[in-house]
């Protein structure tokens, strides 16, 4: 996902598109070479409808 070339909004469009298909925020962050924090804005930014902590394989605890 080499942005250099690619406008804001379609740099946005990867990024949502990618997330919502199951990439962690981590791997973008290694895909793309920008901060945790950068990622996380930009796929709220784009309004991406943000999972909740442990990704879609997050199970509860058993008590």
């Amino acid at each position: 996902m080499n942005d250099s070339n690619k406008s804001r909004d379609q740099v946005l469009d990867d990024l949502r598109t990618a997330y919502e298909r199951g990439a962690s925020i981590r791997s973008l962050v290694a895909i793309t070479g920008r901060s945790y924090g950068s990622v996380h804005s930009m796929l709220r930014e784009s309004g991406t409808t943000m999972r909740s902590r442990g990704g879609p394989n997050h199970r509860r605890a058993m008590s």
